[in-house]
């Protein structure tokens, strides 16, 4: 069994009176760490799910009374895949505020509805945590920094969803190649959004092959066949889903900044190689520097999800093409990296960028030292 570092935080939530929910991706593990946390307590517990259209139907318009018959035994609910059903928060809000002895656990796959209907009905009454992909760092306690450090090639390939990493080569390649092809996102298909599947797939595949690179929705839309505003609706979409997420450019006005830039990357290279049809390995590959700075950046970010940090994230470019990948903004202290998967090309940071942040620290970021980036505070034994 892997560890999840979320599992010790909402433990320590639990039965104080607050509905917990659980968000981030299809198929990271959401059902699993909640089974394991009802698993730890002997309190009797109802576990229904949204993939169930019973279940949807049952609950749809349910009334207070209905809902307390259908509780009334059991100290815990699970409802699992809340995004699916209508009125989730509603539904939610009344077995929180007249059941307050109820301890209720929620998952959901996408941020679309679950945070809209939950915002307002359960203000002040949640907790909301993000589970991701595994991360080196899980990883790493579940079998050893030196095990996992000798797999890093491999997971820049092939990612850190969980079926994945427990799978050998072709079946990792299977399960992958189903989620990218719509199980990952099948609650969008259901979203009157979505009118042309076909185009999101496409837009897809555009940014995989734009990895790393600066994105401009117009280009990108006049690659796929789109206008620029269907793109960028569709990409913030995608953001919600949490399949792609998004970096903004960094500027103090000065001059010579690009002020309105942005990136995007995947939460896991596995998808995004999934999405191209490339499992090839590094050696034969060209993008190994967008892969090395996709998975760099998402191990930071779940990273910072865990451990609660409060910044602001960015990358650094001027009209002159010079650029520093990365950005961290806290507490009015700049941090800016430069992403090397070859520690021999690690050697100077622009001087345009030092000159007008003085007093911002500065790293490198390789093969070789990449570990504290990612939350790891010890070196391999």
């Amino acid at each position: 069994m892997i560890n999840r570092l979320q599992q010790d935080t909402i433990t320590s939530q639990l039965g104080k009176g607050k509905a917990i929910i659980l968000i981030g991706p299809r198929q990271v593990g959401k059902t699993t760490l909640v089974r394991q946390l009802v698993q730890q307590s002997p309190a009797s517990t109802l576990w229904l799910t949204g993939d169930d259209p019973a279940v949807r139907a049952q609950l749809q318009d349910i009334s207070l009374a209905a809902i307390q018959n259908l509780v009334a035994k059991y100290e815990v609910l699970v409802i699992d895949e809340a995004q699916r059903l209508s009125n989730a928060g509603l539904t939610l809000k009344l077995i929180t505020d007249h059941m307050p002895q109820v301890q209720l656990l929620v998952t959901g796959s996408s941020s679309l509805d679950i945070a809209a209907q939950t915002k307002e009905s359960l203000t002040g009454r949640k907790r909301e945590f993000f589970l991701y992909p595994l991360s080196f760092v899980e990883m790493s306690a579940h079998h050893g920094v030196f095990q996992e450090k000798s797999l890093l090639e491999q997971r820049m390939i092939y990612g850190y969803y969980p079926e994945v990493v427990q799978s050998d080569t072709q079946e990792a390649i299977k399960i992958l190649s189903d989620l990218s092809e719509g199980l990952m996102y099948k609650d969008l298909l259901h979203l009157d959004q979505i009118k042309k599947p076909s185009l999101l797939v496409k837009l897809l595949q555009a940014l995989a092959l734009q990895l790393g690179s600066e994105v401009r929705y117009s280009e990108v839309a006049r690659t796929i066949g789109a206008d620029a505003d269907t793109v960028e609706k569709y990409i913030d979409l995608l953001e919600k889903s949490f399949v792609v997420f998004r970096l903004s450019s960094f500027s103090r006005n000065q001059r010579t900044e690009i002020k309105k830039g942005r990136k995007i990357y995947f939460y896991d290279n596995g998808i995004r190689n999934a999405i191209i049809k490339n499992f090839a390995p590094l050696a034969l590959r060209n993008d190994v520097g967008a892969l090395w700075e996709n998975f760099l950046l998402a191990e930071r970010l779940k990273h910072n999800v865990y451990s609660g940090a409060f910044y602001n994230a960015y990358f650094w470019r001027t009209v002159e093409q010079q650029e520093v990948d990365y950005l961290e903004e806290s507490n009015g202290q700049i941090h800016a990296y430069e992403f090397k998967w070859n520690p021999q090309k690690a050697n100077r940071f622009p001087k345009t960028f030092l000159e007008a942040y003085p007093g911002s620290s500065s790293s490198f970021v390789h093969a070789d030292n990449f570990e504290g980036f990612v939350g790891l505070d010890k070196n391999p034994q």
